[in-house]
């Protein structure tokens, strides 16, 4: 236990003074913790074995995930805050659009590449692994883009427009992975399910969302039960540990086995929550200053999560570069032509895509998934690179693309200024 609480300590003092340092370089408090917990896992300082210090292994940084189930948990809660009826009439149509859409572009884009590479490399990939990673590509990381648009304060249609399409995109990413994990299995095994393909992961989405809404809307009745705004914190970091509790039960029902999306199932309750409570706003920015080292060991155990043996597989190598670049300009197409059918401005088509880019635990949560597979190693370890690559370099595209649509006031670039993510 002492070893434990040193080592939460030390990492989140760690990474609360390298984002000092990295905001006197102009990058992003995220990529800060990431890099911080790179430097604590397993491969660096972890390695030392020093009692206390860093993470010695990856089962020890998986042993965490608590933490890190926890803070994707209120993450989700904090977005589903950005769903206010006011927000859906103007603007629910072009996030719907730009959400399924873009979506379904970059994986079309990224099977049609793996595809390809799959018959001109017979060896280097299989045809369900490309039909598998083609889905997984779809997701973007919520986490790491509410975390820089809170740092800099970013406020405008493109940002507005982004929260709700990254809560949108886990959706239609679940959706997009199951059938084509089901596809995928039955090339392998040479029949279809339509129960796996198309049963179970709208089970899965109808659930949750069913479970979300009514933890919302018994939070909003718990909450008015109190009137101090420390008891009526406390209820809501209650009620968000409940629903991340219950989102990890998994049950079945005849042939069709039943689970929910931690996301979903958090980010409905905050939706429902913010849209019946008439003091949410205020009781949300405190909720927000309480759970900030909580976030911020989410991403230092992200980075320590990264495994840097990867790097040493030529193989892996290859497919994660055809991934990144096919990934890339599918997300950055798909949310031009989604945003100019949507009727966006012309910034939101121009800087949007830039913004997805990230990825993170949705996509490595997949990836385990794959694992059923006959390659699924491979499909790990490409998800595992593109993970290195899109989560350093991730949020600090995401903050130019916003600098550079307006969004982001100059002053809150300045090396003085301490980011609203590290504040207390």
């Amino acid at each position: 236990m002492q070893n434990l609480l040193l080592c939460i300590s030390l990492a989140l003092i760690s990474g609360l003074l390298m984002s000092r340092l990295a905001k006197r370089v102009g990058l992003p408090a995220v990529t800060a913790y990431l890099v911080t917990g790179l430097l604590l896992g397993p491969f660096c300082i972890g390695r030392l074995g020093l009692a206390g210090v860093g993470f010695h292994t990856i089962e020890e940084v998986e042993g965490f995930g608590i933490i890190s189930n926890t803070a994707l948990g209120f993450i989700a809660f904090t977005i589903g805050n950005e769903f206010r009826l006011e927000d859906l009439r103007r603007m629910g149509r072009q996030a719907v659009t730009v959400g399924i859409l873009q979506a379904v572009v970059t994986t079309v884009v990224v099977d049609a590449a793996l595809i390809a590479l799959h018959f001109a490399r017979p060896d280097a990939i299989s045809l369900p692994s490309a039909i598998v990673l083609g889905a997984i590509a779809a997701a973007t990381a919520p986490a790491a883009t509410l975390m820089v648009v809170r740092q800099y304060r970013a406020d405008g249609p493109l940002t507005r427009l982004l929260l709700m399409v990254v809560a949108i995109d886990d959706a239609v990413g679940l959706v997009l992975f199951s059938a084509s994990f089901g596809i995928a299995h039955a090339l392998e095994m040479g029949g279809v399910s339509v129960i796996t393909v198309v049963v179970e992961p709208l089970v899965e989405i109808l659930f949750s969302l069913l479970l979300g809404a009514g933890a919302g809307y018994v939070l909003d009745g718990s909450e008015r039960y109190f009137h101090s705004r420390g008891n009526r914190i406390s209820m809501s970091v209650a009620f968000v540990l409940l629903t991340v509790g219950l989102s990890m039960v998994e049950f079945q029902l005849g042939p069709v086995h039943c689970g929910f999306s931690l996301l979903l199932v958090c980010m409905m309750t905050g939706t429902v929550f913010c849209n019946r409570c008439d003091f949410s706003a205020s009781l949300m920015g405190r909720l927000d200053r309480w759970t900030t080292p909580l976030s911020i060991l989410f991403f230092i155990l992200s980075g320590a999560e990264l495994d840097l043996r990867i790097l040493a597989n030529p193989l892996v190598l290859l497919i994660g570069a055809v991934y990144i670049a096919a990934r890339s300009g599918g997300k950055i197409l798909g949310a031009y032509s989604s945003c100019r059918l949507a009727g966006c401005d012309t910034k939101t088509q121009k800087h949007l895509g830039i913004t997805l880019l990230p990825q993170a635990g949705v996509a490595l949560g997949m990836a385990i998934t794959s694992a059923a597979l006959a390659d699924g190693a491979v499909v790990r370890s490409v998800v595992l690179f593109s993970v290195l690559v899109y989560e350093l370099v991730g949020p600090s595209l995401t903050k130019n693309a916003l600098f550079a649509a307006g969004e982001i006031h100059p002053d809150e670039l300045k090396p003085d200024d301490t980011p609203v993510s590290a504040q207390g």
